[in-house]
């Protein structure tokens, strides 16, 4: 699909790419129903929406998060103030990453315009600009930001034209990010507005010579796992999102290659091919031995090094083998539940399979049934099916309490392992159910990873009590009609003799 840097928004997920957030049967039935037609193809097995919805999170946020954690950049919350509440998770995100990756301890640079009862009669633009210019003389960036809100979205203030205006007068680029919480079905779109301003504004133009031995890694976050194989290849790793400066990014259109860490992130690999001519490397995630080994395979084919990847894949599988029987024999007939985002759930599937667990059941946030690039290549659930076997129950749920819950009964499993601290982390200790919560996907990345989440898993088992004692002092509010059902779909209780 052609991605339009033209535009100034960007088209939902759900329209651009038919995500799905309502599923439940096994992970191969979902590959067939979304064979080569998304979501036309998937028939009424694919639910459009549930009955009602407890919880949910907004493609704002995650635009602005990923906004607000770029280096020497301002944020404009252009929103009521509510909209801004999202802003001290960022802060304790962005504090986590200057810790790890050695930047000034500080607070992120974001700021919300408060608008009020006159704003959304009368239109907020007057005290959007006072607000970027109030940023821009007091923080001196080299970015601004200007994230749109449902409010903004309503009332139709032109952030666009102001943008511009200021951006010629100010100096310094002053990109809208189209993120209107309504506009998507699920807040993975919002990690797309973010890719789009990035692709539209603060790339460099390509030149006219790559840096040959330089590759980006698009990445959600966390600790650098890559530089360490890919060096071995003789590559330079240009990590962007997740926490980067703006050199980084504008020096995107000058790598070799681009790789990609999760299907929300394949906007911004697919726009690079597309409008600066740095090919994508088209492999599965590097999630288990066999993946990683095809993964660098496919980017020593487009770096001109297949003469060298052969060894480093022997020398990985090498090193680690000791270790990695161990932790196989340790973990070995345990049953797990694993609950992520799309790809990034199957990609710990791969891993926790390839350690010798078992798992059987998945709740996943949402299902892409193909990226922006359409190659088959990077259908991470097919991969899954085909490398590992199926998956017999994966529920398809945008983190829904009661889903979770079924889910959770349904499974019974021995550990949790989960994207996130909240809600099935919170259900599963409830349960008194051993849970390992994942919050960078980077930690189970390549042959390393392995042992990283293999060895977390071993410090989780001793704590078995610990949930127990939980289960036992905090237990659900439930009705027992409700607890006992395992229907993730049931609206009210459905066993003979239950209590509604």
């Amino acid at each position: 699909m052609a991605i339009d840097l033209n535009r100034v928004d960007v088209e939902s997920r759900e329209q651009r790419l038919g995500t799905l957030t309502r599923w439940e049967g096994s992970a191969a039935a979902l590959t067939r129903a979304c064979a080569g037609a998304g979501r036309r193809g998937c028939g009424p097995t694919c639910r459009e929406d549930g009955p009602f919805r407890q919880a949910t999170m907004c493609a704002e946020h995650i635009a602005v998060t990923n906004a607000t954690i770029i280096q020497d950049a301002v944020v404009i919350q252009h929103a009521p103030i509510g909209c801004a509440a999202s802003q001290s998770f960022t802060c304790r995100y962005y504090r986590d990453l200057a810790a790890r990756r050695g930047w000034a301890l500080q607070n992120p640079l974001a700021i919300c315009t408060n608008l009020g009862e006159r704003e959304m009669v009368f239109g907020g633009l007057e005290k959007l600009e006072a607000t970027i210019r109030d940023a821009v003389a007091r923080h001196r960036p080299r970015v601004v930001f200007v994230a749109a809100s449902c409010a903004t979205g309503i009332i139709g203030d032109d952030i666009d034209g102001l943008s511009l205006g200021l951006e010629r007068e100010l100096g310094l680029p002053v990109v809208p990010l189209h993120c209107e919480g309504f506009k998507a079905a699920h807040w993975s779109s919002g990690w797309d507005v973010i890719e789009h301003g990035i692709l539209r504004r603060l790339v460099r133009p390509a030149p006219p010579q790559r840096q040959l031995d330089l590759v980006n890694v698009i990445h959600l976050g966390g600790p650098d796992v890559f530089t360490p194989l890919l060096g071995q290849l003789g590559l330079r790793v240009n990590l962007v999102m997740g926490g980067n400066d703006l050199d980084s990014l504008a020096r995107l259109s000058e790598a070799a290659a681009t790789v990609t860490m999760c299907t929300v992130l394949s906007y911004l690999a697919t726009g690079l091919e597309q409008s600066y001519g740095v090919p994508e490397v088209k492999a599965p995630l590097p999630y288990g031995q066999d993946a990683t080994d095809a993964w660098l395979r496919a980017i020593a084919a487009l770096t001109d090094r297949t003469d060298r990847v052969e060894a480093v894949i022997a020398a990985e599988r090498e090193r680690i083998a000791p270790e990695l029987a161990r932790l196989r024999a340790a973990l070995a007939g345990r049953r797990v539940l694993v609950a992520a985002g799309a790809a990034f759930a199957h990609g710990l599937i791969a891993d926790l399979r390839d350690l010798g667990l078992e798992v059987a059941d998945a709740f996943s946030f949402h299902h892409d049934p193909t990226t922006d690039s359409g190659d088959p290549r990077q259908d991470t659930l097919t991969d899954l099916v085909e490398r590992w076997g199926d998956v017999p129950h994966l529920t398809v749920s945008p983190d829904q309490h009661y889903q979770a819950h079924a889910a959770l009964l349904r499974a019974r499993p021995d550990l949790v392992v989960c994207r996130h601290g909240g809600t099935i982390a919170t259900l599963a200790g409830r349960l008194g159910l051993p849970v390992l919560p994942v919050f960078y996907s980077n930690d189970g990345i390549g042959y390393q990873g392995l042992l990283t989440l293999g060895q977390a898993l071993l410090r989780i088992l001793p704590r078995r009590r610990f949930f127990a004692d939980i289960a036992r002092h905090a237990p659900l509010p439930y009705r027992p009609g409700w607890r006992d059902q395992t229907d993730p779909w049931a609206t009210r209780p459905t066993l003979p003799g239950a209590v509604a």
